[in-house]
C-alpha cells in the first residue's frame, strides 16, 4: 500500500470522476470472486471505481478497507456508495498513472 501525498491523492480523485464502476458490491458482499475481479482490473488498469448498493450488509467503508487489505490496494477515497482503489501494475504492458 502506497502512502499519497494531499496533491497526488487529488490527481487520482480527478481521474477517478472519469471512469466507470467495473463492478458492484450487492447484498452477497465481498467474495472471493469480487476480489479475484478487483485484483485483475487493478493490474490492468492500477485506478478502479466500485459501486456499493443500497441493499449491501456493510458500509462502503468497511468494504474499502477489507478490499484494500485483501488485493493490496490503496483506497484513494470513498464518496457516498463509490470506492475508488489505486495499485500500481506490474504487468507489461500497462500504461502507468503519472504523478
Amino acid at each position: 500500500m502506497e502512502n499519497f501525498t494531499s496533491k497526488q491523492r487529488s490527481n487520482l480523485r480527478s481521474l477517478a470522476q472519469q471512469i466507470q464502476p467495473i463492478t458492484q458490491i450487492g447484498k452477497g458482499g465481498i467474495n472471493d470472486q469480487l476480489i479475484d475481479t478487483v485484483d485483475k482490473a487493478l493490474s490492468k488498469r492500477e485506478l478502479i471505481k466500485l459501486s456499493v448498493l443500497d441493499n449491501a450488509e456493510d458500509t462502503a467503508n468497511a468494504f474499502a478497507e477489507e478490499l484494500s487489505l485483501k488485493t493490496d490496494s490503496t483506497v484513494v477515497c470513498v464518496i457516498g456508495r463509490k470506492i475508488v482503489l489505486y495499485r500500481k501494475s506490474t504487468k507489461p504492458g500497462v500504461t502507468h498513472i503519472e504523478f
